[in-house]
């Protein structure tokens, strides 16, 4: 015969994670007069909390008559792990002053766990101070709890402190450290530190280090990693790490090593991952290999709101806006309700084909069907579709009228919009708010001082100028690379590499020739230096992409897709030469820049002329 208590461990450990059978276990407890015996609430709650029934477990934990430490500890735990953390807080306060009871090591974990969800390090700081002064001030659980809050706050220095107190370190802590170094950007650190762990980890600690990498945009770095690890022999059977060094591979446009990843991943049975599908459609998309991004996407067994919303960003970075608003009918037919990023898409491909109309109503869908609140990101979206469009005063009006102070990226795209619309006066003014916000980027003075010299305010190219040496703001050089067979080029603006310096040249001579036959004429606008006429040219000559696209004409297979990824937009004397290159030679040329995707065929680009 069972004592009430085994009975009750014994009926809630046989519901064994099911809603059905926690519930059935709850209503036999209560049959039983035993749902109020120690230790039912407590695992009651800790059961339902693993059934994803935070309300359930709630609703148990307010009707137990006595609330004990272990009762808070299991409903902390559940609340810490859920959707909702922030709830831990008045949970908290009320265990401290209507229960007058004081956190054990349970609840300390639970609470700094929570902590890390939230990013808050005022919290964390405060748990750890009460960890220290308690009586569980060398407990190792709280103690890794510490050390995940810390990582996740951005100061694993604070981390490593908390780790080298630790009497016993296991392989969990080590792993969370070493992420928590590489996912803050101290690879350097986190490498070191993976090398001095016992035994190297396993796929687990391979894979916080790897993903760490690329969080931190050490792409190439975290490929390297991966490749150790492959001669390590470690064995891949998580989905996660297929899926990060894809989205590595991705960030590179490394469309060779992408499609080697996408064997690999069918290879090792990960093809019906959805997350590993999901890191091939943007991979594909980012290589500006869009057709083969569609062809992984209609393969998804089930497709979550990230599957649709990436494949809709790429079929619009692509310039397909009618595939990608076809994919989003598609997506509200199968009940997949979409966020903020999906509406980012759809405008953003309104906004480069010139659908002012459709983007209207797309942008007041977002509140009135879906009750979302437009972010900035999304509103800076739709003011560079409007102002793009020439509907410069109705752009200015809504930077005016939106309820978040306008930033750099707001004021940045009305006055792109204004140069290319050439509207001075209003250039002028939107080019001095932009200024008082003390830009960051290089590429806005850059955009700042051409205005102002088109315009004639020789004083404001100045002072932009000045406010470049002062903060010590550089311009970010141009470059361009491609990949051709295994060999992969660099190649920056004004320098051709001395290998095939004299081959390239000559090719752009005769090209040159070529286009001037066609009518071609350089613009030379966006050369803003105080140069001859035939020097503008010259420096057009040598941009970084039409070394690119020249080498990769010179060297590659006759047929094949010239892909070449460039770190700044296309300027529009390029745009024009790649035109007319894909018509002379005959060849599809892809240039993924800093804003978009160019597909040039036949002498015409993806993007209308639209960018």
């Amino acid at each position: 015969m069972l004592s009430p208590a085994a009975a009750v461990v014994a009926a809630v450990r046989a519901a064994a994670g099911s809603r059905p059978a926690v519930r059935r276990a709850h209503a036999s407890l209560l049959k039983e007069g035993l749902a109020l015996h120690p230790p039912a609430p407590s695992l009651l709650v800790s059961a339902y909390a693993k059934c994803r029934l935070l309300p359930d477990a709630r609703q148990l934990f307010d009707e137990s008559p006595q609330r004990d430490l272990h009762l808070y500890s299991s409903l902390l735990a559940a609340i810490s792990n859920s959707d909702s953390p922030a709830l831990v807080l008045p949970l908290l306060r009320r265990m401290l002053s209507v229960d007058a009871l004081q956190p054990d090591h349970f609840v300390l974990a639970s609470i700094a766990s929570a902590s890390a969800r939230l990013r808050s390090l005022s919290l964390g700081k405060q748990v750890h101070g009460h960890f220290v002064a308690s009586p569980y001030s060398g407990d190792n659980v709280v103690k890794s709890s510490l050390i995940d809050m810390y990582c996740k706050c951005g100061v694993p220095e604070e981390a490593r402190k908390v780790f080298d107190s630790m009497t016993a370190k296991n392989n969990v802590v080590w792993t969370a450290l070493v992420s928590g170094y590489a996912s803050n950007g101290c690879t350097d650190e986190a490498l070191q530190l993976f090398r001095s762990m016992p035994g190297r980890g396993g796929l687990f600690t391979w894979t916080a280090l790897i993903s760490g990498f690329v969080k931190a945009g050490e792409s190439v770095r975290a490929v390297e990693l991966f490749v150790d690890m492959r001669r390590d022999g470690v064995t891949i059977d998580d989905a996660f790490l297929l899926s990060a060094i894809t989205g590595g591979a991705a960030d590179l446009a490394a469309l060779v090593l992408g499609r080697q990843l996408h064997g690999l991943s069918m290879r090792l049975g990960f093809l019906s991952s959805m997350m590993v599908g999901n890191a091939l459609v943007d991979m594909y998309s980012k290589c500006s290999d869009i057709h083969s991004a569609r062809e992984v996407f209609e393969e998804i067994t089930v497709c979550d709101i990230i599957s649709w919303t990436t494949m809709i960003v790429g079929e619009a970075q692509h310039g397909r806006a009618e595939d990608a608003f076809a994919l989003y009918d598609r997506m509200v037919l199968a009940g997949v309700k979409p966020n903020e990023v999906t509406f980012v898409g759809l405008i953003y491909a309104c906004s480069h084909a010139g659908l002012v109309q459709k983007g209207r109503q797309l942008f007041d869908s977002v509140k009135q069907e879906y009750g979302i609140n437009p972010g900035l990101q999304l509103y800076t979206c739709y003011i560079d579709l409007v102002s793009r469009s020439g509907h410069l005063s109705e752009a200015e009006e809504l930077i005016i009228r939106m309820p978040y102070e306008p930033d750099e990226a707001v004021w940045g795209s009305l006055l792109s919009a204004c140069k290319k619309h050439n509207n001075a006066e209003m250039s002028i003014r939107v080019a001095d708010n932009l200024l008082e916000l003390r830009p960051k980027y290089p590429s806005t003075y850059v955009l700042l001082s051409n205005v102002y010299a088109v315009n004639g305010k020789w004083g404001s190219v100045d002072t932009v100028r000045k406010l470049m040496a002062n903060t010590k703001i550089l311009k970010e050089p141009g470059y361009s690379r491609i990949d051709v067979g295994r060999e992969s080029r660099l190649f920056h603006a004004g320098e051709v590499p001395l290998d095939v310096r004299e081959e390239i040249l000559a090719f752009l001579d005769e090209l040159v020739v070529e286009m001037r036959q066609r009518g071609y004429v350089p613009d030379t606008s966006s050369v803003m230096h105080d140069l001859e006429e035939h020097e503008k040219e010259h420096h057009l000559f040598l941009h970084s992409e039409r070394l690119a696209v020249a080498f990769g004409i010179l060297k590659s297979p006759p047929g094949s897709v010239i892909r070449v990824v460039k770190n700044l937009r296309v300027c529009g004397d390029c745009h024009t030469v790649m035109k007319l290159m894909s018509e002379i030679f005959q060849r599809k040329i892809s240039v993924r820049d800093a804003s978009r995707f160019h597909h040039f065929e036949d002498g015409k680009c993806s993007c209308s002329d639209f960018w």
